[in-house]
């Protein structure tokens, strides 16, 4: 079992900060993104209980190495990542998997699992990559939310 079941399965509901990371939407040059002040920001919000970064099939192992070594769990896709992640999220949030969910992103396509979270009455947490990564309409969906490099 992967870390979102034992996450659902295994854990009293409403614990923790579940972060959703949407590589191929942050991880780019132009924002410089580090993915420890990802993990610093979604760890301010309370304690994580999940921490997955999702990539798809072009992802270098390099990526993956150092992602892991930072504590996250990686989850190759080799469709759409933005499926899978707000999918994972959207399940937490129903479940009742943990206290808030965390998205860091740029990308309007999380507003959906955001609002559902907010309607199961859950915290959530928008990080975006920087001023000029940021989706207002994200932002705006969270509960709260934060801009790195601020």
């Amino acid at each position: 079992m992967n870390l979102l079941g034992r996450l659902i399965d295994s854990r009293a509901p409403g614990e923790g900060v579940a972060l959703f990371v949407d590589g191929p939407n942050l991880l780019r040059d132009e924002f410089d993104v580090d993915l420890d002040d990802v993990r610093e920001a979604a760890a301010a919000q309370g304690r994580l209980v999940a921490a997955r970064l999702y990539l798809n099939e072009h992802a270098t192992p390099g990526l993956i190495q150092a992602a892991e070594a930072r504590g996250f769990e990686v989850v190759v896709t080799s469709g759409d990542v933005d499926v899978k992640l707000a999918v994972d999220a959207t399940r937490v949030a129903v479940e009742r998997g943990a206290e808030t969910i965390a998205i860091a992103s740029r990308d309007t396509d999380f507003k959906p699992a955001l609002e559902i979270a907010n309607r199961y009455g859950l915290r959530t947490f928008a990080i975006a990559p920087g001023e000029h990564g940021r989706s207002d309409a994200l932002r705006n969906a969270a509960t709260e939310s934060v801009t790195l490099g601020e």
